[in-house]
């Protein structure tokens, strides 16, 4: 079966804002069909000026706390990068994409459909290697 890819209207490239961006991110994020427990946090990392656009970077840190355990053992990180062309008119979207913790691919938001799974995979994973140490 087919996933739905679910997507956001993201903003133009003369209505951005790092603040705005953020924003949009966040409403990105609440598309995606994870379960309730999951809690997050975003935050600005940087901004890289290339010769034809500009990036801006952000994290999204995710984890699962519990009664139990309000601090979680590990957490899991997606980075976003939004980027805006200086050749493109300033009325054209930004471009999205993102990747997660320990992996190279890049996912764009009208391409991907996000899975859990890859959260809870790289929390595993860092829970596993923190075991053997």
């Amino acid at each position: 079966t087919k996933s739905v890819i679910k997507n956001i209207q993201w903003i133009t490239g003369n209505n951005f804002t790092v603040e705005r961006g953020q924003e949009q991110i966040e409403e990105y994020i609440s598309t995606w069909d994870v379960h309730v427990s999951w809690l997050h946090w975003s935050e600005f990392l940087q901004e890289e000026e290339l010769k034809h656009s500009k990036r801006y970077h952000y994290r999204v840190c995710w984890s699962v706390p519990t009664r139990r355990k309000p601090i979680p053992r590990a957490t899991a990180s997606v980075y976003f990068v939004i980027e805006i062309s200086k050749i493109k008119p300033a009325t054209s979207p930004v471009e999205v994409f993102f990747t997660l913790e320990s992996s190279r691919l890049i996912h764009r938001p009208d391409q991907h459909p996000f899975r859990e799974k890859w959260l809870k995979d790289i929390i595993e994973s860092k829970i596993i290697l923190m075991e053997r140490l």
